[in-house]
């Protein structure tokens, strides 16, 4: 058992370990933790899912990984071989395959499917992407192992693991089902693990700061309405909030520092007793901090914007009159 010390900052890198102790959310908050992605996979065949649901993240996640790239978008002009020119530049001045690299750029940009290159390549380029996209050293997987593996499957499964960490050089982090498999375990000493429910996304990970989450089609929404008004501006998305260095960071999804203004925008998982309460006690604190917290609803958003706009307008324009 590793003894892992200060916690997620500790944990190997291009290593397959069993992780005790943890939570499903992706440790972000720390700029020396490693950009974690966390997985759901099915079934024994973790390194074709693990690679698949990376790479659409890294889609996802563009253009934060690749500087310049802000604005290009679609299949017509000048965007797809300026994103391929970008990609080119980056992987001359760095480590990174500049062929892969380059079409990866391009099919952000596109949506096209693009050339089907070796698990090897991609696995040690989508490591490297990943960590670019939160500006870290190193990337790992947080893997959910699924109930039912018969030891064949098992076996499979880990070995897996150790293929994406020894491959791509990602730190692979096991929990959930107990494995019969010998493998090097260690213990974090964070919240204890919440529940791992059947109908889980394959793959979450956090947002860029600055950025609406990729994968959050509210977020998008939202900004897309917001980036029309002018009285908008001011909004920092995913950004981290602390009273003072001794307080725990708090990250709202949307926030008006100088207006003491949060918004959040929430999914049904946020009704589960673990979040709901959790919630509860972030609203307390921001409110104690002189903060308003709206909270909407992901369907409230994605059903009547508009709406929700408004409500976000008069708040802010009767605390700034005020």
């Amino acid at each position: 058992m590793l003894n892992i010390g200060s916690g997620w900052n500790d944990l190997p890198v291009g290593r397959a370990v069993r992780v005790t102790g943890t939570r499903t959310d992706a440790p972000a908050s720390s700029p020396l933790t490693p950009a974690v992605a966390v997985l759901s996979p099915r079934g024994r065949d973790l390194t074709s899912q693990a690679l698949d649901e990376v790479e659409s993240a890294c889609l996802r996640l563009f253009p934060a990984w690749l500087p310049g790239a802000e604005g290009l978008s679609g299949s017509g002009g000048a965007a797809p071989a300026a994103a391929r020119s970008l990609a080119h530049d980056l992987a001359r001045r760095t480590s990174h395959f500049g062929p892969w690299l380059s079409d990866l750029a391009e099919r952000a940009v596109t949506g096209s499917r693009g050339r089907r290159f070796p698990a090897e390549t991609r696995a040690v380029g989508l490591s490297r992407v990943l960590a670019a996209s939160y500006g870290r050293a190193s990337a790992a997987l947080l893997v959910r192992v699924p109930e039912g593996l018969d030891p064949a499957d098992e076996r499979a499964f880990v070995s897996g693991a150790h293929w994406l960490a020894r491959s791509g050089r990602f730190g692979v982090w096991l929990t959930g089902a107990e494995l019969r498999e010998p493998i090097e375990g260690a213990e974090v000493p964070v919240d204890p693990p919440s529940r791992w429910h059947p109908d889980l996304p394959a793959s979450c990970y956090p947002p860029v700061a600055g950025r609406p989450h990729p994968g959050s089609p509210a977020e998008l929404r939202l900004e897309q309405a917001l980036a029309r008004h002018p009285w908008a501006a001011g909004r920092e998305w995913n950004r981290t909030y602390q009273h003072t260095p001794l307080h725990p960071p708090i990250h709202p999804d949307l926030m008006w520092r100088a207006d003491r203004c949060v918004v959040e925008a929430d999914g049904p998982d946020h009704r589960g007793p673990d979040k709901f309460a959790r919630d509860r006690r972030r609203d307390v604190d921001l409110q104690l901090d002189g903060f308003a917290v709206l909270r909407f609803t992901n369907q409230d958003v994605l059903t009547d914007v508009a709406s929700v706009v408004a409500r976000i307008e008069r708040f802010l324009r009767t605390r700034r009159e005020g």
